[in-house]
């Protein structure tokens, strides 16, 4: 990725900042695992309970008959496969809810207090309580983590820039294919948000005291 030393120190005020995880799910553990993420994340969550900022687990729910799956024709499917008779475009879902495959990785569990927010579609935003969470926190800042960084990581970023949250992205707490992970860190979310290093986060969010411990 190219060099972002020069730009700006971001502080975040843990009152109004909030870490959204997504899908960082068992369902998902190998890529997950193949981009190294979840040691990252761990320290990015540990950063942010040390000083308070509420996290918010949105994750994949879907009935087990696929009827809440969206309708949307594609061309192809996830993997580029062509829809066709063999490939219709509305399946049923491999891991439904309450399954142990769409639950949060064990390493990165929830703990009480925690938020979790179930979702049917790309977005953690549609369809969900994650705006109305955030705003009745008074959280205009958002710390976003997970994968895949072109499908459901984009989606809420771009909902996120249309109602006017401030959005970190964190490379280091991301997944997906490389190729597309890659683009969309250099090509797309700096003209929409701030793509910053986790150390970067992680000293513009904690005190100076309990830098040394995240």
């Amino acid at each position: 990725m190219s060099d972002r030393s020069q730009l700006p120190v971001i502080h975040y005020d843990f009152r109004t900042t909030g870490l959204v995880v997504f899908d960082m799910l068992e369902a998902y553990r190998e890529p997950i695992e193949a981009a190294g993420s979840i040691g990252p994340t761990q320290r990015l969550i540990h950063a942010c309970r040390a000083v308070g900022v509420p996290i918010f687990y949105a994750r994949a729910d879907h009935r087990a008959d696929g009827a809440d799956f969206a309708r949307t024709l594609a061309d192809t499917d996830s993997r580029f496969r062509p829809w066709g008779p063999d490939n219709p475009y509305r399946t049923v879902p491999p891991h439904a809810s309450g399954s142990a495959g769409l639950s949060v990785l064990d390493e990165i569990a929830p703990q009480p207090g925690d938020y979790d927010v179930p979702k049917h579609r790309w977005s953690a935003f549609h369809g969900t309580h994650l705006e109305l969470s955030l705003r009745s926190r008074d959280i205009d800042t958002i710390l976003l983590v997970g994968g895949s960084v072109h499908v459901g990581i984009a989606a809420t970023a771009f909902d996120a820039r249309d109602m006017d949250f401030q959005i970190t992205v964190v490379p280091e707490c991301c997944h997906g294919f490389p190729e597309q992970r890659d683009f969309f860190m250099e090509k797309v979310f700096p003209r929409m948000c701030n793509v910053r290093a986790l150390d970067d986060v992680i000293g513009g969010l904690t005190p100076a005291r309990m830098r040394a411990h995240a």
